[in-house]
């Protein structure tokens, strides 16, 4: 009979994913998450696997708290324009409050060209994040306020490398008018074009 854990997972998972978050994939060891989480190495393998299984596992946690949790409050709350432009607001803001920056932006630019598994684990959520643009375009596109063209493909993965400019550029230069500026410049592509008047 396996033994009870005798450790909070969801608060070890807290402290891994603010390890990965502060000092990075490869800047962070095992033995910084085991101090971190308090368990030794041997009990941290057993409980999560190995570094690449717990990253996995502190990036979902991650995900779920921050950018699914928001996906499914604004999908819910708020219509298709509206969510889309609620979205890119929020990352805004988020990425003027904290200079740590995205855990899934900064991995698919530190690890993710160099480590196959975790790219395909980041390609992976960044997808999730493109799914939910396309929906939005595509339901403002039925009722008529998205506009039709560009198609639902190409406006969703536009507005991923958005987020994704944004949070870049947030780590260099958090700089409040520049950042807005960029999100209000994409999501004008989003406007209908306004109907002709006849004389």
């Amino acid at each position: 009979m396996a033994r009870p854990r005798a450790f909070d997972e969801i608060a070890v998972l807290d402290a891994a994913t603010d390890q990965f978050w502060q000092h990075g994939y490869a800047g962070t060891s095992v033995r910084d998450l085991g101090r971190s989480m308090g368990l030794v190495p041997a009990s941290l393998y057993n409980a999560f696997g190995d570094k690449h299984a717990l990253f996995t596992r502190c990036l979902d946690r991650y995900l779920d708290r921050n950018m699914r949790e928001r996906i499914a409050r604004l999908e819910r709350e708020r219509p298709p324009h509206a969510a889309i432009t609620c979205f890119l607001n929020e990352i805004v803001t988020r990425s003027l409050a904290d200079p740590r920056g995205c855990l899934l932006v900064n991995s698919a630019l530190e690890v993710g060209p160099h480590d196959q598994a975790i790219g395909a684990v980041v390609a992976a959520r960044l997808a999730e994040l493109e799914g939910f643009f396309r929906r939005c375009v595509l339901a403002g596109q039925r009722d008529g306020t998205i506009a039709p063209q560009p198609s639902a493909h190409d406006l969703s993965r536009l507005l991923l490398c958005t987020v994704m400019g944004l949070r870049v550029l947030s780590r260099a230069r958090a700089d409040a008018a520049l950042l807005r500026g960029a999100a209000r410049q994409a999501l004008a592509l989003l406007d209908p074009p306004a109907p002709e008047h006849r004389a």
